[in-house]
């Protein structure tokens, strides 16, 4: 059995779908699945469903949800039945619970694969962006994207759309580290469009640019993110990226593409001052900051 929330909300198994087609049902089956082997009180199920105007009837029309639910496992031949749908589809004192057996859900492949590229980039940038990829390529769209969304699923959502993103960031660094700007071009432009007030997703794409000897174009880069900055939110950019601005103004050295020689650099060699190098921050050291620190940035 599988289930898909990365994208299309999914329940199959070999090939056949057993997803239920009602608004409601697959509603409520995405908030027990984003909360998988846990107990949703039937309170958070009644508020996700109806937000702050529950009909009277909501405790009843939610048992019949669930008895619904529970016949659509039944669907699935290795379940059967519905006493074995009820051993999947739990109740619990003040709830349900949805049992989901290991790697059946697509998010819990996503985090397994995340936790070990992130222990990969500890030593191997090639493995680590290998694996974060991996886990990327399990989104096929926006999460959820054709289920209806109460407040519970949204606020759920806010924080899966955040891991994909730091993802994104960290694998997108590595990429870096090993040279590939010229191959990230694309990716950072639909990605700087798609999130227009991410400073990190364009600094990255800024050094992307000036490594691929488009210092014009990575010019222009900040200066739209400072438009978007300061007409939205009234805000400068961060020191981080003015100083990567003046980098970028200045021709500095330090900035440009990494000798690729064996595809791994040190721990802290792309490393800001108190972060270590999987937060995808790093590239972003000045040569003034590397002299004070006696770092020489990059093994030549």
């Amino acid at each position: 059995m599988e289930f898909s929330v990365l994208g299309p909300l999914r329940m199959h198994e070999r090939g056949v779908s057993y997803t239920p087609t009602a608004p409601k049902q697959r509603q409520l089956l995405a908030l027990l699945l984003l909360n998988a082997n846990e107990v949703v009180s039937t309170g958070t199920c009644i508020e996700e469903l109806w937000e702050d105007a529950p009909p009277n009837s909501a405790l009843s029309t939610l048992q019949s949800y669930i008895l619904q639910l529970r016949r659509s496992l039944r669907r699935v031949p290795r379940i059967g039945s519905l006493q074995a749908a009820r051993g999947i589809l739990e109740t619990r004192d003040g709830g349900y619970l949805l049992a989901v057996g290991g790697g059946e859900l697509d998010a819990d492949r996503f985090r397994g694969l995340v936790r070990e590229g992130r222990a990969a980039l500890r030593h191997d940038d090639e493995l680590g962006a290998a694996c974060l990829a991996e886990a990327l390529g399990l989104w096929h769209g926006a999460a959820l994207s054709d289920v209806q969304r109460g407040p519970v699923l949204r606020a759920h959502l806010v924080g899966l759309e955040e891991e994909r993103i730091s993802v994104h960031e960290q694998r997108i660094a590595a990429d870096l580290r090993l040279g590939r700007h010229q191959e990230l071009l694309g990716e950072l432009s639909g990605l700087t469009v798609k999130y227009p007030m991410h400073e990190s997703l364009h600094a990255q794409f800024m050094l992307a640019l000036y490594r691929a000897g488009r210092r014009t174009q990575a010019l222009e880069v900040q200066r739209r993110l400072n438009t978007v900055l300061r007409t939205e939110l009234g805000l400068d950019p961060s020191p981080r990226l003015r100083r990567l601005h003046q980098a970028i103004l200045a021709g500095d050295t330090t900035i440009d593409a990494p000798a690729n020689t064996d595809g791994v650099l040190t721990a802290d060699r792309f490393a800001a001052p108190g972060r270590g190098r999987a937060s995808g921050e790093g590239e972003l050291v000045t040569a003034a900051g590397a002299a004070r620190r006696g770092d020489p940035l990059l093994r030549r």
